[in-house]
């Protein structure tokens, strides 16, 4: 079987945090014809994930090495701190980066923010990953500040995390390769884009149907045609009919 004999499918990788549920649903209501499938993707291999063909888009978060792939920026994360239960931080809604200046602030090898300067005090060791970094807060070594949709992913019941005010914010965007724009691309980005089905860059729009024509008014509410004149039955135009003429005498 060829290439152009194989049935359509499309391949979407995701990050960690990123729950694309929403936009798959739509997708199969929409191209119940094409199954997509899900790729998990590491961060940090997600744009070589794309360029070497291993899926047709991703959600990915920014900033990314934009060789030879397109990308539109989709949303916003907030940064949030993630500490024990019995931690003073539990007792804030938020706090800032001066706030954590004598905390130790764990600093992962796969941290997904951007930072000028690292808050807090540095740890012994960098954890490899996250997940590594949750572990370590849950002992009680140390805080980690994330993208909120890690925090969330991580969750855990001794856990809780509040919004860093001034912390580094995380982009989500959609990327794929330039060269690849094909027309299920197209079909994706209208979907995460909030195109209806009808729209004009996705599928093939449904035609208007034809106006019906409005009955004709009935005959018996038709005006009469000009010039004609309506009269009672035996009634003359000057109100009657004329009389003989008397005899005279």
């Amino acid at each position: 079987m060829t290439d152009a004999d194989a049935s359509p499918s499309f391949r979407l990788a995701y990050v960690p945090g990123v729950t694309p549920t929403k936009w798959v649903r739509i997708w199969n209501e929409r191209l119940p014809d094409v199954p997509l499938t899900l790729v998990p993707a590491a961060a940090s291999a997600a744009p070589d994930q794309l360029r070497g063909g291993g899926a047709d888009a991703g959600l990915v978060r920014l900033p990314i090495d934009r060789t030879g792939l397109s990308a539109i920026p989709l949303y916003t994360e907030i940064p949030v701190v993630v500490a024990p239960k019995d931690h003073v931080v539990a007792a804030v809604d938020e706090v800032s980066i001066a706030d954590l200046a004598d905390e130790i602030v764990l600093h992962p090898l796969d941290d997904v923010l951007v930072w000028d300067s690292v808050p807090g005090l540095p740890a012994q060791d960098r954890p490899a990953t996250t997940a590594d970094a949750i572990e370590l807060v849950a002992a009680g070594i140390g805080l980690l500040v994330v993208p909120q949709s890690l925090a969330r992913l991580h969750h855990r019941k001794d856990l809780v995390y509040r919004t860093v005010s001034d912390g580094p914010e995380s982009r989500i965007a959609l990327s794929w390769p330039e060269d690849e724009t094909t027309e299920l691309v197209e079909e994706f980005i209208g979907i995460v884009r909030g195109r209806t089905v009808n729209s004009s860059r996705g599928r093939t729009p449904t035609p208007a149907q034809p106006k019906k024509k409005r009955p004709a008014a009935a005959t018996a509410r038709q005006k009469p045609a000009t010039g004609a004149r309506t009269s009672r039955s035996g009634s003359g135009a000057k109100g009657g009919k004329k009389g003989k003429p008397r005899r005279r005498s």
